[in-house]
């Protein structure tokens, strides 16, 4: 017979074996027509039923026969213990689920490969021991002549691609004035060449469109972008887009050239760039010190890393061009680390809390499949007699196994179509809230066959984790013993009692993690920050040309009038809003170590008092105070107790004079302290308290003129508790006195805080729901484990009642194994819970694991929970009837 027509017997086993029979009938009374006696051709035949067996393994395949007899089977089974199933199904949905929802943000970020040719041949340069804030550190930023240099070295041996980091910008196009944000990245010219990708629509950039600067003002857009901003209109190729140079654009009039090809989204794990620009189009390129752009190296087949890390660093040390002291290229070293998912931010901060989201949800899968384990080994204690018959009739021990391995891995299956619905929404959830709402990240999570294929080999392998050992009990069954009443009862408890205990151990260090991880949030959260944050808004304006300094006063002192308004100041940014700058600093003419430096920020008279920071001593801004331009004049500065204390011996320093060294493009400037203010946050809430300087708002040119400033931050202080109930008349106040003027964007100081500890918060957030979970599931296997042990002992708990015992004593006896098992693991998970806490330190703050919020949870929780699923079992067996149990026996 043909391999399809044996396939297709196996689905119609009923009738085929009616077709066998027809067929072993007529061939009897073909030979009893021919006059042969009836008996003895029956007897010539043989057995009917071996006959009918032969025939059929000769027409089907009979291992899929079994296959599909045993699914049939198995399906009944879970028919008719539809409470058991569910528990069962739903366990390992949201196990599953979760596990897959992990590999799909781990894969995505850290796994997955560019969508460019070859990427196994790119590589990220690096170099350590760049100092950095005054500290040592790995910078994989490049200054756009280092990257030239180190490229003309290795050419014919490597290619080096120059990417920056993609930012979100403001931008109009020449049709719609309305300002509007998208996410821009500067790549080199031959980038689109070199990694294999075609245009859409028009061109893409070329080398020779990356060679002059300034040159050639060019956009290519992602297909991405196109299609969400354009709608796929092939009429977008010629328009033309307004930048502003406040981003350190070299030109503002950029026209679209072409649309890179579908799938490609970049090298930038987390962000998906929406237009591609040339570099050479970057005004960073007037400042050779800077680094801005992250360095690719595209190795050519069959050449070695060795050579050419030596070739670069050779070149680069030996280049003085843009050297600042503080950084001696002596003291680094390249590093070429593998670049084939790409180099992004986004990857170091969250490589370690993706790992900790790894390990607690692969706690959660291990705890569902204990507690699927124990349920299934409790009815495999009580089809003990099924089973024994099946022995008695002939079924082997591997026939067994297969039987209750094809239950399990139907109930997995059923639980994968959860699984793929619960992390298809997980996954995408997971990553909407990694950054703020205005901002979100943006990581591609296709459900393609590396997804598949790891779901499948998680269903696989939970099948076997948690149906071999029902399986392996089930087939090593004894006839005899089972059908006469089983065997010791003790003997069967013994592994569902270590699965208990296994549980118990995972449960506490799941709930540890999640009393870490909500601890760090709750303290981060309400870290004290120096200044009031309540009802105050910043808004960010960006005007049409730069303005002399009198239109930004003027407009201040508009908002101060504004009914509503409590105070108003301007400054060059919000404190926590991700701006920064710093200087060397030196007193006495001192020459600044790497580690003397303090942190700038330019703000008006009145900002202090408006962000409510008290002044201990000095005096406020005045109009009249400037920030100086390098080595012209000296300028007035409001000092934090941080800074007097490092660099003024705590003395009091009104009065006292310091210079602002360079750092490589901030100027030299020479600064008298007129104020002390008390310790504030700047940058990072995570951040000690660092030394900060506050310089006047308006700054100085080269001749002593005042500077026209493009854009500042408006800060606002207002009577109502929700102070953006004002903002769309602060924003007509200011667009009223700067005409053709922005708000690029509104945030309240709230907000500011709350951005700052978004990864916290999710932490926190997932670790409290998978550690509930785990509670849960556990909770489950032991109320299983229990009602399976009274179960089994009703025979002895009725006898006991007969003969007088009382509640107390039924309750201690039912629960001491099973209890002291939870104890067993729950001080397994202590001990391994104190020794993983140095693997997450760096995500913790201002908490300890033998803080009582840590420990608290779980050593409240496990207790209430274990008494919580023991009260059901323990009530059965309290109520008890002797007589009944007895009668029944």
């Amino acid at each position: 017979m043909s391999l399809w027509s044996r396939l297709a017997n196996v689905f119609r086993s009923d009738g085929l074996r009616r077709e066998i029979d027809e067929e072993l009938a007529s061939h009897i009374e073909e030979a009893v027509g021919q006059g042969r006696d009836p008996v003895e051709v029956r007897r010539a035949f043989g057995s009917p039923l071996r006959l009918r067996e032969a025939s059929m393994d000769i027409r089907h395949f009979g291992w899929l026969d079994s296959l599909r007899a045993d699914a049939v089977f198995g399906w009944r089974q879970i028919r008719k213990t539809k409470v058991m199933s569910a528990t069962a199904i739903l366990s390992l949905a949201l196990a599953l689920g979760a596990c897959t929802a992990a590999f799909r943000l781990i894969d995505g970020l850290f796994l997955r490969p560019l969508p460019v040719a070859h990427p196994e041949q790119l590589y990220a340069l690096s170099r350590e021991g760049y100092i950095q804030d005054g500290k040592p550190s790995v910078s994989e930023w490049w200054g756009n002549a280092d990257f030239r240099r180190m490229r003309a070295a290795v050419k014919g041996t490597a290619e080096l691609i120059g990417i920056s980091g993609a930012e979100r910008m403001d931008l109009t196009y020449r049709s719609d004035r309305e300002m509007e944000r998208a996410e821009l990245q500067y790549v080199s010219g031959w980038m689109f060449q070199s990694f294999a990708l075609r245009p859409a629509l028009g061109r893409l950039l070329t080398e020779d469109d990356d060679l002059k600067p300034l040159a050639h003002p060019y956009v290519v857009l992602s297909y991405e972008y196109w299609t969400r901003r354009f709608g796929r209109d092939p009429k977008v190729i010629g328009r033309t887009l307004t930048i502003g140079r406040k981003y350190g654009i070299g030109s503002d009039l950029f026209q679209i050239i072409g649309v890179v090809a579908d799938g490609f989204t970049g090298t930038e794990p987390g962000k998906t760039p929406d237009m591609f620009i040339p570099t050479m189009m970057s005004a960073l390129l007037t400042r050779p010190e800077a680094g801005w752009l992250r360095t690719f190296v595209r190795m050519e087949p069959g050449v070695a890393q060795e050579p050419v890390r030596d070739r670069m660093t050779a070149v680069f040390r030996a280049s003085k061009e843009g050297v600042i002291d503080t950084n001696d290229r002596l003291r680094q070293t390249l590093l070429m680390a593998s670049a084939a998912a790409g180099v992004s931010g986004m990857q170091k901060d969250f490589g370690l809390p993706l790992t900790a989201l790894g390990l607690l949800v692969t706690l959660v899968l291990l705890v569902a499949c204990a507690n699927v384990a124990n349920l299934m080994l409790a009815q495999a204690a009580a089809r003990a007699r099924e089973m024994a018959l099946r022995v008695s009739i002939g079924a082997g021990r591997g026939r067994l196994v297969q039987l209750v391995l094809v239950e399990s891995a139907m109930l997995a299956l059923l639980a994968a179509a959860g699984a793929a619905l619960f992390a298809g929404w997980a996954a995408p959830f997971v990553v909407g809230r990694i950054h703020p709402a205005d901002n979100p990240a943006r990581l591609p999570l296709p459900g393609d066959w590396r997804v598949f294929g790891f779901g499948l080999a998680l269903t696989l392998g939970v099948t076997v984790l948690f149906g071999l050992a029902p399986a392996l009990r089930a087939s090593a069954v004894r006839p005899s013993s089972a059908l006469k009443g089983g065997d010791d009862p003790q003997s069967r408890h013994r592994l569902m009692h270590l699965l208990i205990a296994v549980q118990a151990a995972f449960c506490f260090v799941a709930l540890f993690g999640a009393g870490l991880f909500v601890t760090t949030f709750d303290r981060l959260s309400h870290r004290s920050t120096g200044f009031s944050s309540e009802r105050l808004v910043h808004l960010d304006a960006l005007a049409e040309h730069a303005e002399p300094e009198a239109f930004w006063d003027r407009v201040t002192a508009r908002l101060r009038r504004v009914p509503g308004v409590e105070a108003a100041a301007l400054a060059d940014w919000p404190l926590l809003g991700g701006g920064w700058g710093y200087h060397n600093i030196s007193v006495n003419g001192s020459h600044p170590t790497d580690e003397q430096i303090a942190w700038f920020l330019n703000v008006s008279p009145g900002w202090v008092d408006t962000m409510n920071i008290p002044l201990l001593d000095g005096r406020d801004f005045r109009a009249k105070d400037i920030s100086p331009v390098a080595g012209v004049g000296t300028g007035a500065a409001i000092v934090n107790i941080a800074f007097a204390r490092k660099y003024l011996s705590g003395a009091n320093p009104i009065g006292r004079w310091f210079e602002a060294r360079s750092t490589g493009y901030w100027p030299d400037m020479r600064f008298q302290v007129v104020g002390l203010v008390r310790d504030a946050t700047y940058r990072f809430l995570r951040e000690p308290v660092l030394p900060v300087v506050y310089i006047p708002f308006h700054r100085t040119n080269d001749d002593g003129t005042l500077q026209a400033r493009v854009e500042g931050t408006f800060v606002v202080r207002t009577t109502d508790p929700d102070p953006l109930a004002l903002a769309p008349i602060l924003s007509q106040e200011i667009t009223r006195v700067l005409p053709g003027s922005r708000i690029r964007g509104i945030r309240t100081q709230n907000e500011i805080i709350e951005s700052q500890t978004v990864r916290e918060r999710l932490l926190a957030m997932l670790a409290l729901f998978f550690a509930v979970v785990v509670l849960a599931l556990a909770g489950i296997g032991l109320y299983g484990v229990l009602d399976y042990s009274v179960f089994q002992r009703q025979r002895e708990i009725g006898i006991r009642m007969a003969l007088g015992a009382q509640a107390g004593d039924l309750v201690r006896r039912v629960t001491q194994d099973v209890f002291s098992m939870v104890l067993l693991g729950a001080t397994a998970g202590v001990g391994f819970s104190m020794a993983s806490v140095r693997y997450i330190e760096t995500l913790l703050y201002g908490v300890k694991p033998a803080d009582a919020a840590v420990l608290g949870l779980p050593l409240i929780a496990i207790p209430v929970a274990a008494v919580i699923a023991a009260l059901p079992a323990l009530t059965r067996a309290v109520r008890t009837d002797p007589i009944h149990v007895l009668r029944a026996e």
